[in-house]
């Protein structure tokens, strides 16, 4: 298949002028909306009847000025296009492409294929797949809205997250031919950036164990949950009962896909864990864990316990992690029972308590 043609024609205005533009077949995509376009007008116009020869002589070298113009717009589009290593599927759906890569891979890739569906405005070609789309794709994830909340700038660690999704999916691209060059060698990555998290120490979550929550015990007993087991809230909204097991040796387990990374997770679990659930039954173990419960009934279990801190139910997950590294587990077994796919998100958790710091302070001495 043929890359993009494009054909230098004319059309009459109202005025009675020809005005020139290019025809570009299949379209072409603007770089300033990033919509998909048939034309480009040229801001070029001859004399529909030219009636002297400067008129002719004019029209003949507005023309010839359009002719190079096209040429131009052609050669660009092959340069663009050469490093294909099949340029029959330069008209295959690079979106539809994404989406059947989609199974297996992070929740990071499915949202990073929302933005860039947005980006496109639901159509993209391999053919227009580039150095400069891609450039342009990744200012727009630095400049981009949350998608659940429009009036919220997306995060630069989420637009770090699906930028690499985007790029990771570039090299699987690669590794089946579809492109000759590399195209991640020119692009640059976006930096995480550090972010506070707020965790309770033991003392405080001994005192929200001792407190009572008698109109959202479910938010009570998934709070607590969370602080033992370092779970996502949208886990353990999806957490059934049959995801319980036992190991051989009678210890407990679940065994879960988690729903942000799609990480298969076998991870043990205490028996305070266990018991927090209630009595075993069949279906959703925490039911009732609204948004409007969490909300409410957080802020008053946490008042009621006297904590002051800000602190969302994410921050149980936060609170787990950094009292597993502060009592000397490893680090990478943190990250295991986080289901992080890297270690180094896990880092983090161990920076947070200065315990150990002021126990590594301590270790060289001068004096006898």
């Amino acid at each position: 298949m043929s890359a993009t043609k494009v054909t230098l024609r004319k059309r009459e205005l109202p005025s009675g002028k020809i005005t020139l533009y290019l025809d570009f077949y299949p379209p072409v995509r603007n770089p300033r909306t990033m919509e998909l376009s048939r034309r480009e007008y040229l801001g070029i116009y001859l004399v529909k009847n030219p009636r002297t020869a400067v008129e002719r002589r004019l029209n003949n070298e507005k023309y010839k000025q359009a002719e190079a113009i096209a040429a131009e717009r052609q050669i660009s589009i092959m340069k663009e296009q050469f490093g294909f290593a099949d340029r029959t599927k330069l008209r295959m759906d690079f979106l539809e492409y994404f989406r059947l890569h989609l199974d297996g891979h992070p929740a990071k890739w499915a949202h990073c294929l929302k933005y860039l569906e947005l980006f496109t405005h639901g159509k993209c070609t391999f053919a227009e797949v580039n150095i400069d789309f891609c450039r342009k794709f990744r200012d727009y994830l630095l400049t981009a809205k949350q998608l659940r909340h429009p009036e919220l700038p997306l995060s630069q660690n989420s637009a770090s997250a699906y930028w690499g999704a985007f790029r990771a999916l570039l090299k699987v691209a690669r590794s089946e031919r579809f492109f000759i060059e590399d195209l991640n060698d020119e692009l640059d990555g976006i930096d995480q950036t550090e972010t506070h998290k707020d965790f309770l120490t033991i003392d405080e979550v001994r005192a929200l164990y001792n407190t009572p929550c008698d109109k959202y015990p479910q938010v009570r007993a998934a709070g607590l949950f969370s602080i033992l087991t370092g779970l996502r809230i949208s886990d353990i909204r999806l957490l059934r009962w049959d995801n319980f097991d036992t190991y051989s040796d009678g210890g407990r387990c679940i065994r879960i896909k988690t729903k942000k990374t799609g990480y298969d997770a076998t991870l043990p679990i205490s028996e305070e864990a266990y018991q927090l659930c209630g009595k075993p039954g069949k279906g959703t173990v925490f039911s009732g864990l609204t948004d409007a419960a969490l909300r409410t009934g957080l802020n008053h279990w946490l008042s009621d316990a006297g904590i002051t801190k800000h602190i969302t139910f994410h921050c149980f997950r936060h609170t787990n992690a950094t009292l597993l590294a502060s009592s000397g587990v490893e680090i990478y077994t943190v990250s295991k029972m986080l289901t992080h796919q890297s270690v180094k998100t896990t880092q983090i958790y161990a920076d947070l308590t200065d315990e150990k710091k002021r126990q590594a302070a301590e270790t060289i001495k001068l004096k006898p």
